[in-house]
Order: C-alpha cells, then structure tokens, then sequence
C-alpha cells in the first residue's frame, strides 16, 4: 500500500512540474512575441508578408500586430496561425479569416488558461484594439455566445462587414481538451 502512495505522490508531483513547465514558457514565449510585435508595429511594416488581392497575408508563425484589451489592462501580440506552436506565441490570428480594413470576418483565439485567462471578465460594451504596422481599429463588443467545440457556425469567413471574433476554450477551469468554445462578437467603432 505505502508503494502505491508513493506512485501516486511521484505521478502528482511530475504533473504538476510539467503543468508549470508549460505555464512558464508559454509566458515565455508570448511575452518575446509581445516585443517583437511593438517594433513591427513601431516599423510600420512587416516583413515577409504579401499582399494578394489587397489583402494583407503573412507567413504561418510571422508575429503581426498587437491585440490591446483596455478591460483587462493586457497587451497580446498577434501571431498568424491558431496551431499550438503559434497559440504558444500570443493569440492567433485564423489563417484565412481577414485582418482590419479588409471588411470581413476577422478571427483571434487564443488558450482559456494563457492570454485569455481573464476573458470572461469582459462584458458587452468593452472596447478591444488590434494595432497593425498600417494602424489601428478599436472595436465594441456586441455580444458573447457558448457553443460546442465542433460548432462549424462561428468562422464563416465572411466578407460582407467587418468583425472581430474572438475564441476561447470553455468551461474556463475545465482540465484537458474542454467540450465548448466561448465566442466574444465585437463592432468595429468609428472614431
């Protein structure tokens, strides 16, 4: 019996260790690409992007603006691609969803227990701001849905007006891959 307790203390200890292993460096990580996405934005231009049909298209990984959430006093940087080296980095931007200016359906997720560890906090009315090398957009959030993880409703890659959708896994303390998605819809704002 005093073996298996002890199996069980060494197996609780080593998953804890690993549990903040991955904390620490995915604070690591976001916190380079915060830097770097304040030179990009500071520069005025990001390097290795290609413009298509006047559309701005970076390369997978490429660190591209900075999602300023006033709320929450957090400054996220952007990093194109949603998989989990890219989430690791910052909030990523869904590859082929648009960016501001581009008058279409703009889509940022980002993990429920890293960069948006408070995003529930947020309510209707709150302001987010998206800084690109070419500006700046600050948008309104209209309103917030739950729905499940498999939802294919929520990125539509519209382009007929522009909106900010921003995705998260849910329940927020849930342990291991959690079965909903919590949406944020938020209005651009004209200043």
């Amino acid at each position: 019996m005093k073996k298996l307790a002890s199996l069980f203390i060494v197996a609780g200890v080593i998953i804890i260790g690993i549990g903040s292993w991955q904390i620490v460096y995915t604070k690591q990580e976001t916190e380079a690409s915060l830097e770097e996405a304040r030179k990009v934005i500071n520069a005025g231009s990001v390097i290795k992007t290609e413009e298509r049909e006047g559309r701005f298209i970076p390369e997978m990984g490429e660190v591209v603006g900075l999602l300023d959430i006033p709320a929450l006093q957090a400054q996220l940087p952007i990093v194109e691609g949603t998989d989990p080296d890219e989430l690791n980095k910052g909030v990523g931007h869904y590859k082929g969803s648009y960016y501001p200016n581009e008058n279409g359906q703009i889509v940022l997720s980002g993990h429920r227990d890293t960069v948006f560890r408070q995003i529930g906090d947020l309510v209707i009315g709150d302001t987010l701001e998206i800084h690109m090398p070419y500006g700046e957009v600050i948008y309104e959030i209209t309103h917030v849905k739950i729905v499940d993880a498999d939802d294919p409703t929520i990125i539509t890659l519209q382009n007929d007006y522009e909106e900010l959708i921003l995705t998260t896994c849910y329940p927020f303390s849930y342990l291991g891959n959690a079965p909903e998605r919590y949406i944020i819809y938020a209005e651009r704002v004209e200043v």
